[in-house]
Protein backbone atom coordinates (compact mmCIF):
# COMPACT_ATOMS: atom_id res chain seq x y z
CA UNK A 1 0.00 0.00 0.00
CA UNK A 2 3.08 2.51 0.90
CA UNK A 3 4.59 1.65 -2.20
CA UNK A 4 1.61 2.61 -4.25
CA UNK A 5 1.15 5.84 -2.46
CA UNK A 6 4.87 7.02 -2.63
CA UNK A 7 4.54 5.99 -6.66
CA UNK A 8 1.51 8.24 -6.74
CA UNK A 9 2.83 10.95 -5.10
CA UNK A 10 5.96 11.23 -6.72
CA UNK A 11 4.32 10.97 -10.30
CA UNK A 12 2.13 13.85 -8.75
CA UNK A 13 5.24 15.68 -7.61
CA UNK A 14 7.41 15.07 -10.91
CA UNK A 15 3.75 16.39 -12.99
CA UNK A 16 3.81 19.96 -10.54
CA UNK A 17 7.72 20.33 -11.53
CA UNK A 18 7.42 19.74 -15.52
CA UNK A 19 4.17 22.27 -15.35
CA UNK A 20 6.74 24.95 -12.62
CA UNK A 21 10.01 24.49 -15.27
CA UNK A 22 7.15 25.04 -18.69
CA UNK A 23 6.63 28.69 -16.92
CA UNK A 24 10.35 29.72 -16.23
CA UNK A 25 11.87 31.64 -19.06
CA UNK A 26 15.49 30.95 -19.88
CA UNK A 27 18.03 29.09 -17.59
CA UNK A 28 18.10 26.10 -19.63
CA UNK A 29 20.34 24.31 -17.87
CA UNK A 30 19.44 24.73 -14.46
CA UNK A 31 15.63 23.79 -15.49
CA UNK A 32 17.18 21.11 -17.39
CA UNK A 33 18.93 19.87 -13.25
CA UNK A 34 15.44 20.28 -11.40
CA UNK A 35 13.15 18.41 -14.41
CA UNK A 36 15.65 15.76 -14.66
CA UNK A 37 16.44 14.96 -10.75
CA UNK A 38 12.47 15.47 -9.88
CA UNK A 39 11.86 13.38 -12.75
CA UNK A 40 14.49 10.52 -12.11
CA UNK A 41 12.56 10.24 -8.41
CA UNK A 42 9.66 8.55 -9.65
CA UNK A 43 11.45 6.62 -12.12
CA UNK A 44 14.19 5.19 -9.64
CA UNK A 45 10.62 4.09 -6.95
CA UNK A 46 9.46 2.17 -10.12
CA UNK A 47 12.78 0.52 -11.05
CA UNK A 48 12.85 -0.49 -7.55
CA UNK A 49 9.81 -2.14 -8.15
CA UNK A 50 11.66 -4.54 -10.74
CA UNK A 51 14.51 -4.91 -8.49
CA UNK A 52 17.00 -8.08 -8.88
CA UNK A 53 16.27 -8.96 -4.70
CA UNK A 54 16.60 -6.70 -1.61
CA UNK A 55 19.99 -5.18 -2.21
CA UNK A 56 18.63 -3.59 -6.01
CA UNK A 57 15.71 -2.60 -4.28
CA UNK A 58 17.46 -0.65 -2.16
CA UNK A 59 19.75 0.92 -3.90
CA UNK A 60 17.33 2.16 -5.77
CA UNK A 61 15.19 3.48 -3.44
CA UNK A 62 18.41 5.25 -2.37
CA UNK A 63 18.86 6.83 -5.48
CA UNK A 64 15.54 8.45 -5.13
CA UNK A 65 16.33 9.77 -1.80
CA UNK A 66 19.28 11.08 -3.37
CA UNK A 67 17.56 12.57 -6.85
CA UNK A 68 14.89 14.09 -3.73
CA UNK A 69 17.68 16.40 -1.74
CA UNK A 70 18.96 16.94 -5.32
CA UNK A 71 15.58 18.66 -6.41
CA UNK A 72 15.23 20.24 -3.13
CA UNK A 73 19.02 22.10 -3.50
CA UNK A 74 17.33 22.99 -7.06
CA UNK A 75 14.31 24.88 -5.25
CA UNK A 76 15.65 26.35 -3.15
CA UNK A 77 18.45 27.52 -5.54
CA UNK A 78 15.40 28.91 -7.97
CA UNK A 79 13.72 30.95 -5.17
CA UNK A 80 16.99 32.54 -3.86
CA UNK A 81 17.96 33.29 -6.81
CA UNK A 82 14.26 35.10 -7.37
CA UNK A 83 12.99 33.22 -10.25
CA UNK A 84 10.54 31.10 -8.44
CA UNK A 85 8.54 32.58 -5.55
CA UNK A 86 8.95 31.13 -2.35
CA UNK A 87 4.94 30.86 -2.12
CA UNK A 88 4.95 28.67 -5.39
CA UNK A 89 8.09 26.87 -4.05
CA UNK A 90 6.54 26.44 -0.82
CA UNK A 91 4.34 23.47 -1.68
CA UNK A 92 7.05 21.75 -3.79
CA UNK A 93 9.04 21.95 -0.96
CA UNK A 94 6.37 20.69 1.28
CA UNK A 95 5.44 17.54 -1.31
CA UNK A 96 9.35 17.06 -1.41
CA UNK A 97 9.64 16.59 1.57
CA UNK A 98 6.94 13.92 2.27
CA UNK A 99 8.35 11.97 -0.29
CA UNK A 100 12.15 11.90 1.12
CA UNK A 101 10.55 11.08 4.59
CA UNK A 102 8.27 7.92 3.10
CA UNK A 103 11.46 7.07 0.54
CA UNK A 104 13.97 6.80 4.38
CA UNK A 105 11.06 4.89 5.75
CA UNK A 106 10.86 2.63 3.42
CA UNK A 107 14.51 2.19 2.66
CA UNK A 108 14.79 1.56 6.49
CA UNK A 109 12.38 -1.12 6.56
CA UNK A 110 13.88 -3.08 3.83
CA UNK A 111 17.19 -2.53 5.28
CA UNK A 112 15.47 -4.27 8.39
CA UNK A 113 13.84 -7.17 6.39
CA UNK A 114 16.75 -8.05 4.47
CA UNK A 115 18.86 -8.21 7.80
CA UNK A 116 16.31 -11.44 9.31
Amino acid sequence: MAESKLRELSTDFAVKIIKLCETIRGHYSLVNQLERSATSIGANIREANYAHGKSDFIAKLQISLKECYETEYWLELFVKSDIVSRDIAADLYNQCGTIRRMLIASINTAKQNNEK
